[in-house]
C-alpha cells in the first residue's frame, strides 16, 4: 500500500464508526468546504485543506511522500524521538521502515487536537443532552486544552523522522472511534447488569485481559461489583477528556455507568457526586484495541507491522 492509501483508509474507516453518523460527518464537512469557499485568499494560504475531506484534526500525513510504498510500518501509542531511533536501527538490521504511525498525535495533528473535541457534543447529544447545553458544556474545555497544547514543542519526532528520511503519520480519533464502537455495541447486545459483569466482558477481549497481567487492567473508579450499571456509555473518543460539567447532565439523562479510557481526579469527582458508575477500562490498552481494530486489515494487503510504545498487538482477522 501507498502512504496515501493508508491515510485515506484509516479515514473512511473512522468515519464508518464515527458517533455522528455518515451524514452528520459529511454535513460538517459540507460546512467546512462552504466556510472555505468564503475565506478570503491570505487566509486560503495558511488553512489546512485536508479538513475538506477529513473530519479528524489529529489524523494527517506527518511527513514523507504520500505517493510511497509501504512494505514494513511501526506502529506506536506514542511515537518520539527514540521510537524514530528505533525505526532507523532497525533498517541497520536490514529491516527497514516505511512509515512510522503513531496513535498519539504530533506536529500539526497535536497543535490542532482540540478542533476534534467538537464531537464530544454531539455524543452528549446522543445521550439526552440537548445540543445547546452540550455546546456550552463543551466550549470552555476545548478553550482550556487549546490554550495548553500552544506551548508544546509539537514536531520533535518529526524532525528526527525528517532527518532520518522516515515517514511519519497519525491515526488517533480514527482509532479511537473503532474502540468506542466496538465496546459501545458489546454492552448494548450483552445489557450487563452489573459493574462486575462490565468488569467480566472487559477481560474476556485479549488486549485488557493482557493488561491486567501487568496491573493495568479494567478497574472500577466509582461503584462497586455489585452495583448496578444501568445504562452504559462508552466514553472514549473525541480528542480528550471532556468537561467536569458534563456528568450532571448525563445523570439527568439516565446514564447509570460510564466506561472510559481514563478520567481525570476533577471529573471523577463529579460523577461520584452525580452518582455514576465509572469503570475505567484502562488508557493504553483501549487504545491498541482501537489501533488493532484499524490495523489487520493494512497487514492483510501485504503491509508487515510492527508494533511498539504500548501496542498490544492482536489480530481478530
Amino acid at each position: 500500500m501507498k502512504i496515501k492509501e493508508i491515510y485515506d483508509y484509516v479515514v473512511e474507516k473512522g468515519i464508518e464508526k464515527d458517533p455522528r453518523k455518515r451524514d452528520g460527518v459529511e454535513e460538517l464537512l459540507a460546512r467546512e468546504q462552504k466556510n472555505f469557499e468564503e475565506m478570503k485568499e491570505k487566509e486560503k494560504e495558511e488553512y489546512d485543506r485536508e479538513k475538506l475531506t477529513n473530519p479528524y484534526s489529529d489524523t494527517r500525513i506527518l511527513c514523507g511522500d504520500p505517493g510511497a510504498e509501504v512494505k514494513r510500518m511501526m506502529v506506536g501509542v506514542d511515537i518520539e524521538v527514540g521510537e524514530v531511533l528505533l525505526a532507523d536501527r532497525l533498517a541497520e538490521k536490514n529491516r527497514p521502515v516505511d512509515l512510522i504511525m503513531t496513535h498519539h498525535p504530533e506536529g500539526k495533528a497535536l497543535s490542532r487536537l482540540h478542533d476534534v473535541m467538537h464531537m464530544q457534543e454531539d455524543i452528549l447529544a446522543r445521550y439526552g443532552v440537548p445540543i445547546n447545553v452540550a455546546e456550552g458544556i463543551m466550549s470552555s474545555r476545548i478553550s482550556e486544552v487549546k490554550r495548553g497544547l500552544m506551548p508544546i514543542n509539537h514536531n520533535r519526532a518529526i524532525d528526527a523522522a525528517k532527518i532520518l528520511d522516515i515517514a511519519m503519520m497519525s491515526a488517533h480519533t480514527v482509532a479511537d472511534n473503532q474502540v468506542t464502537a466496538f465496546l459501545q455495541e458489546m454492552f448494548d447486545r450483552e445489557e450487563p447488569r452489573t459493574l462486575g459483569d462490565i468488569l467480566d466482558l472487559l477481560k474476556e477481549i485479549p488486549e485488557y485481559a493482557e493488561a491486567a497481567k501487568h496491573g493495568a487492567g479494567p478497574n472500577i473508579f466509582i461503584g462497586g461489583k455489585e452495583r448496578r450499571a444501568g445504562k452504559v456509555l462508552v466514553d472514549m473518543t473525541g480528542g480528550t477528556g471532556g468537561s467536569d460539567k458534563a456528568y450532571a447532565r448525563l445523570s439527568q439523562a439516565g446514564v447509570g455507568t460510564v466506561v472510559g479510557m481514563h478520567i481525570s481526579e476533577k471529573n471523577r469527582k463529579q460523577a461520584e457526586k452525580h452518582h455514576i458508575n465509572v469503570v475505567i477500562a484502562g488508557h493504553i490498552s483501549s487504545d491498541s484495541v482501537g489501533m488493532n481494530l484499524l490495523l489487520d486489515d493494512i497487514e492483510n494487503k501485504g503491509v508487515e507491522i510492527i508494533p511498539c510504545s504500548g501496542i498490544i498487538r492482536n489480530k481478530r482477522q
